[in-house]
């Protein structure tokens, strides 16, 4: 048993109204807590139907805001309560006109000095995971599948956040640590007793978060601050690659803040082509950000109207699916099939989403096909800007050739495959003014502060 208290997920501090549904790992099912007449009950979504429909699945009482929802692969929702300083833990399921309950146990919360949240949903179904994060220390938990109650799993130094599987046996687990002022992802080995090795050291003073991972292609989605210190960015790499990490100046939009929350399926080896799908936030409202690595620019889409934010999941054909809820559809599926890889050229400027018109991109110039070359314009020679020396590269550190800000880059010679050039400095125009085209620039190296991704432990 461990001392615990609640950690509140998003939209539910200080006994605000839940927000967003969790889907299982291959999209069947969904669970969220509804509302009715100002009380709250879990409702799971079946969702791999000809038709989504919820079933809702209330108690005797109804349920605080706080409480976790989770749906296991079977069609049964795991719910996390906080009842009298203990972490219970129950299977619900429909039963005719009511609601059936298994109970598997409880974590003793005597102390209050560690917070505990449900993992996200096993890729296996079966089974499921709480990370309890204490001062010094955090435990991976077992709630549901093991064969007696809540079990502990492993126990390592440090607090711990976020949690990304990497493989689909539910061996490897990747969390966020912070020791020493510093966070890092690592990958415990749940097989053997949790022993912990890094995934990302990207610079030595960063903070170097995972926010997904794809089974089928390796594609990581990174948020460091290696390449801007004291400034998040998004960035993305491959798992057990030796390329480096990179940071695509499309992803960051001035204004807004930008969440990934799902990653394309089924590209197996061909992680460049794999669609992410990000939340957009933007002081008009919330919309759909799509990209893909091989490409240097989002293409925007208006967010269905009762969006729950952030929740969504790709099909491999490439068709975005999101749930939604409005007073006439209580239980909805938008399907959404952005442009392809090949439908619209890399250079080309953006679409205006819904909300603020973040404005087009400038030219990034073409990305390589597998097999050809790019073909090369004519270079204007203006004159040199000038170039701020690095203050020092590291160990791993990648130069790469980027443009001063506002000027795009000229063609670079060709590369090795699976490997994407850096995207130079874009700056979205502002709503009320059109995008300039901009002026050339000599290229000039940039130190990047990137690093190949940390060894795993396989075996």
């Amino acid at each position: 048993m461990t001392a615990c208290a609640i950690e509140p997920s998003a939209g539910h501090e200080d006994g605000a109204a839940p927000t967003g549904c969790t889907l299982s790992a291959d999209g069947a099912y969904a669970a969220r807590l509804a509302s009715a007449g100002g009380s709250w009950f879990p409702e799971r979504w079946t969702l791999d139907g000809p038709e989504p429909y919820a079933v809702p699945l209330p108690r005797n009482q109804p349920e605080e805001p706080g409480t976790e929802v989770q749906p296991m692969g079977d069609g049964r929702v795991l719910i996390h309560r906080l009842v009298a300083g203990r972490h219970a833990f129950s299977l619900l399921y429909p039963t005719g006109p009511g609601t059936g309950e298994l109970p598997l146990g409880a974590v003793e919360c005597p102390a209050g000095t560690t917070r505990l949240r449900l993992l996200p949903p096993a890729p296996g179904g079966e089974k499921a995971y709480a990370l309890a994060v204490g001062p010094r220390s955090t435990t991976v938990w077992l709630v549901a599948g093991g064969g007696f109650g809540p079990e502990r799993l492993a126990e390592l130094p440090g607090r711990c956040s976020g949690g990304v599987w990497l493989d689909r046996t539910e061996r490897l687990l990747a969390l966020d640590r912070e020791t020493g002022g510093r966070t890092k992802a690592v990958v415990v080995d749940l097989e053997r007793g949790g022993e912990v090795s890094p995934l990302l050291q990207i610079a030595a003073c960063s903070d170097d978060r995972l926010l997904l991972a794809d089974h089928d292609s390796g594609l990581l989605i990174v948020r460091s601050d290696a390449p801007s210190p004291g400034q998040e960015r998004l960035g993305w790499g491959v798992l057990g690659s030796t390329l480096p990490v990179r940071f695509p100046e499309c992803l960051r939009l001035r204004g807004c803040t930008v969440t990934p929350f799902a990653i394309q399926p089924g590209q197996v080896l061909t992680p460049e082509s794999c669609a992410v799908a990000l939340r957009v936030d933007g002081p008009a409202g919330s919309w759909i950000g799509v990209w893909r690595p091989a490409e240097r620019r989002v293409h925007h889409l208006p967010a269905p109207e009762g969006w729950l934010a952030g929740t969504g999941l790709w099909t491999p054909d490439g068709v975005l699916r999101l749930p939604y809820v409005t007073p006439v559809v209580p239980c909805g599926v938008a399907q959404m099939s952005p442009p392809a890889a090949s439908a619209v050229p890399p250079e080309a400027g953006a679409a205006s989403p819904h909300g603020p018109e973040p404005g087009k991109e400038p030219g990034r110039g073409p990305v390589r096909e597998p097999g050809k070359e790019p073909v090369r314009p004519p270079v204007r020679r203006p004159v040199p800007r000038p170039v701020r020396e690095p203050d020092g590269l590291t160990a791993g550190t990648v130069v790469g050739t980027a443009p001063a800000p506002g000027h795009p880059p000229e063609p670079a010679p060709p590369e090795p495959a699976h490997s994407v050039h850096p995207s130079g400095p874009e700056h979205p125009a502002s709503p009320a003014r059109p995008a300039q085209p901009p002026a050339p620039s000599t290229p000039r190296p940039v130190p990047l502060q990137q690093a190949p991704l940390g060894g795993l432990v396989t075996k």
